[in-house]
């Protein structure tokens, strides 16, 4: 599946547009001009694709070797709060969904058992696992959570049709959905297991689910926590098992962008974002899109129409809604999460995690 190929290679909902600023977030301007990833060294040389961006003082990551990372301090020092099986088995994480400094919820990819979701309520003290895919023929890639008690996984076609796990005890127990308001997936469809933003909610209901490797690259949309859905066609090529959708990040229930291209190194990414503002019932090409691929995005929670995407050749961010990009910094990252007070944290290859700071 295309998540497979990658190992080669929010939280509460999105920000209300309207908050006020924190006095800690003021001075970064609603463009975000002379704004810049700060980076902040963790220690570790695992790549990061799972984020969670709680505020500016806290964030979870979470990666490669079974590695998850907490800190508290605005990423001065970072907690090792890995799982210790998780250690010893190697396992994928590609996802974390954090409902404050010690309420976590993460999820390992992989086929069968090396899918799995963990669950910790002491800030990673201890863990449990609450989930281990039974079904050698499923690949979990994402999850996303709604509030704290009701959140979805999403795994590659199973029998045909994407399978969707629930909970509605904030990740203590799981579910498989019925598939029969799932529409039939596409040859060689999947989703991408890149940055945890392959299925992302808005609001106490909503949720999308982003797709490649098939003809053509979709967005799926729910209106009742995954139970029926609907699917639109996108413009970000596909074709090919390495191109598709990768991120979709949605301010609220109607606005919407989609990021992603070719993940494979050197390879052309034209068109590699779009823009809704229906729900995702249809998508536009951006006029100006980032210049390669892109994995993660973010909307910016002190501008109505601002937004970052992130990938290994660097952040680009929009201020008219993901019409057009223009380039905001050119270091490696998968994955970008913007808390409620402005703390937008991104993370990716060797260990990196910054904060977006003014530059000083």
């Amino acid at each position: 599946m295309c998540a497979a190929a990658l190992v080669v290679g929010v939280l509460a909902a999105p920000a209300q547009a309207d908050a006020a600023p924190a006095p800690d977030a003021a001075p970064l301007a609603q463009d975000l001009r002379g704004a810049a990833w700060a980076l902040k060294d963790t220690g570790k040389d695992v790549r990061f694709r799972g984020l969670a961006a709680v505020d500016r003082t806290t964030a979870w990551v979470a990666g490669s070797q079974g590695t998850v990372l907490r800190t508290v301090d605005g990423g001065r020092s970072w907690r090792d709060v890995s799982p210790p099986g998780a250690v010893a088995e190697a396992l994928e994480f590609r996802d974390i969904e954090a409902f404050d400094a010690r309420r976590a919820v993460a999820l390992s990819i992989g086929e069968g058992e090396a899918s799995r979701v963990l669950r910790t309520e002491d800030g990673g003290a201890t863990w449990t696992e609450t989930f281990r895919n039974p079904d050698p023929r499923a690949f979990y890639d994402c999850l996303t959570f709604f509030d704290a008690r009701h959140g979805l996984a999403m795994s590659d076609p199973v029998d045909g049709k994407f399978r969707i796990l629930a909970t509605d005890d904030g990740g203590r127990n799981w579910r498989v959905l019925p598939s029969g308001g799932m529409p039939e997936a596409l040859p060689g469809e999947a989703g991408f297991a890149a940055s945890g933003q392959c299925l992302v909610s808005s609001g106490p209901r909503d949720v999308w689910l982003a797709t490649g490797g098939g003809a053509r690259a979709r967005v799926l949309h729910s209106a009742d926590r995954g139970l029926t859905w609907r699917v639109a066609e996108s413009t970000v090529p596909a074709g090919d098992s390495a191109r598709g959708v990768f991120a979709l990040a949605f301010r609220d229930r109607t606005r919407g962008l989609a990021v992603g291209g070719d993940y494979r190194t050197g390879q052309a990414s034209p068109q590699a974002a779009a823009v809704s503002a229906d729900g995702g019932r249809t998508w536009s090409q951006a006029a100006t899109p980032p210049p390669a691929y892109r994995s993660g995005a973010a909307w910016f929670p002190y501008g109505r129409a601002t937004a970052l995407a992130v990938g290994p050749t660097g952040t680009d961010v929009t201020t008219d809604g993901g019409r057009s990009w223009r380039s905001l910094d050119a270091g490696s990252f998968d994955t970008v999460d913007c808390a409620a007070d402005a703390g937008c944290w991104a993370a990716g290859e060797k260990g990196r995690v910054a904060r977006l700071e003014r530059r000083r």
